[in-house]
């Protein structure tokens, strides 16, 4: 598990504990496991731990002794939301008829752009890529975002470097058509290139 994700779980094991406690602190006793993480989260400025007037209170609470007590703080609050509602990666297999296609930062940053002025396009993206776009997650193994897409969504990728590339980089579109095949002529829409059709997923 990486570093983020244990952070992230010792901060779900907080706030779980801070919801069943009528006092709003998760205490010593139910965080042992995960002390020194939430120790070390303290450090970050996403927990806070309680001073000894709070201990003490806390201890009165409970009627037994209260070493140490945390709580989320504001940022802690804001990550776990942000956290459970980002997109995840669809663990199931991609459909028939999409293709894997692996994009550098640059590439995302366009099709990122061209998917935000969907409205204002004379020719908007293909059904279906805006949602492939913001779902895009980067896979550290190849250092790429990795989308699985149709072939009318692979069309609609070319025209989008193509716009890219007339606008003053060719570096994304060139790169597209030297990986894909398939780019967008001036006029003509989106064609494969004449050495490489767009293969199957």
């Amino acid at each position: 598990m990486a570093c983020e994700d244990r952070a992230v779980t010792a901060l779900e094991a907080v706030a779980a504990r801070q919801r069943a406690a009528g006092h709003g602190w998760a205490l010593d006793w139910d965080l042992r496991p995960v002390k020194q993480r939430v120790f070390n989260l303290a450090g970050r400025g996403l927990t806070e731990l309680a001073d000894r007037e709070d201990r003490a209170a806390l201890s009165a609470w409970e009627g037994r002794a209260v070493r140490w007590a945390a709580r989320l703080t504001a940022p802690a609050h804001d990550l776990l939301l942000y956290n459970r509602l980002r997109p995840r990666p669809s663990a199931a297999a991609p459909g028939p008829g999409l293709q894997r296609v692996e994009l550098i930062a640059s590439q995302m940053t366009a099709l990122r752009l061209f998917t935000a002025l969907a409205d204002r396009l004379r020719v908007p993206p293909a059904d279906g890529l805006a949602e492939r776009v913001r779902d895009a997650r980067r896979e550290a193994a190849v250092n790429r975002h990795v989308l699985y897409l149709s072939p009318e969504q692979m069309a609609s990728v070319a025209y989008a470097f193509w716009l890219h590339k007339m606008s003053g980089s060719a570096l994304e579109a060139n790169r597209f058509t030297r990986d894909y095949g398939i780019s967008h002529h001036d006029g003509s829409g989106a064609e494969p290139s004449a050495d490489r059709a767009v293969a199957g997923g």
